[in-house]
């Protein structure tokens, strides 16, 4: 087996960056669910990002005031393309957020817990699928 075993690490890196990915967003939502607040906030602005095709993501900023009194303002951690009505500038929001670390909330609604799924079943696919093929590989030699 020569140097072309090199290009298994490429699906290999590319499965478990999105395994890390899924599970990482998997965790953070099962943390909410378990532990999350719910208050009402309020979308104050979008933060767009851009991809490198130059593609505009708006992420919303939710305001809100956590049981303590405390006033939050975070930006989400997903971005869309478009931003339905629900979610424009100046409307009344669902927030669940973690009261031990606030930066750690959903936008009801907005967060996409499918695409944390999504992720994770790809890279597990990617990740396991690429070990195998080379596993298989090496044994047949």
């Amino acid at each position: 087996m020569g140097r072309e075993w090199l290009f298994s690490l490429i699906p290999l890196t590319i499965g478990v960056l999105f395994l890390a990915f899924g599970i990482y967003g998997l965790r953070y939502a099962r943390l909410l669910r378990r532990h999350g607040v719910t208050a009402e906030g309020r979308i104050v602005r979008h933060r767009v990002s851009r991809s490198d095709e130059g593609t505009k993501f708006f992420h919303p900023v939710a305001a809100w005031t956590d049981r303590d009194g405390r006033a939050h303002e975070h930006s989400s951690r997903f971005g869309r393309g478009k931003v339905a009505s629900a979610f424009r500038v100046g409307a009344y929001v669902t927030v669940r957020y973690d009261p031990g670390k606030p930066a750690r909330f959903e936008i009801e609604g907005w967060d996409m817990k499918k695409m944390d799924l999504f992720a994770t079943v790809l890279g597990s696919i990617f990740t396991a699928g690429t070990v195998t093929v080379v596993l298989v590989r090496l044994l047949t030699l």
